[in-house]
């Protein structure tokens, strides 16, 4: 049995409302980093990014973040070199925030350079982490068991569905 949790005029309202929140948070920042986890988190980024142009003159920076879920402690790297992140705001960005474990490697792996600031973004909030980061930006937040699963979908129409 699955439930759609969103649908695809709800999420483009999310990610309208988070690039706003986005924009809200680095007011005076030039340059923002947009770094998605790879596939889904890079796509929902994507989307970000295209909302944050539209609505400011800021220079956006779209990154892929490569993570090996199975060994994430082995290898994580980013689409452009980390260190041109030096003193820049980034904003690290997923679909699903489940246990938390993909969030808290890849913020190790940012943690390398010195970022004049850093936040997270995801479109679903689940929450029962396993691990101890949270989302600053999110589309939803819901209290799920164990045992359920969240699928995002990007392709059309886009849906967020809960099995």
């Amino acid at each position: 049995m699955s439930t759609i949790i969103l649908t695809e005029k709800q999420i483009n309202q999310k990610i309208k409302r988070i690039a706003f929140q986005i924009l809200e948070n680095n007011i005076d920042e030039p340059t923002l980093f947009l770094a998605g986890i790879a596939k889904n988190g890079f796509l929902f980024a994507e989307k970000i990014q295209k909302e944050l142009i539209n609505n400011s003159d800021k220079d956006i920076v779209l990154v892929e973040v490569n993570i090996d879920k199975k060994n994430p402690l082995d290898n994580v790297y980013t689409s452009i070199n980390i260190k041109d992140m030096t003193d820049k705001s980034v904003v690290l960005v997923d679909d699903v925030l489940n246990s938390g474990r993909t969030l808290i490697y890849a913020i190790r792996h940012f943690l390398e350079v010195p970022l004049k600031s850093f936040k997270t973004a995801v479109l679903v909030n689940r929450n029962h982490k396993n691990y101890p980061v949270k989302a600053d930006f999110k589309g939803i937040s819901l209290s799920t068991s164990l045992e359920e699963h969240i699928e995002v979908s990007f392709d059309q129409p886009a849906k967020a569905v809960l099995y």
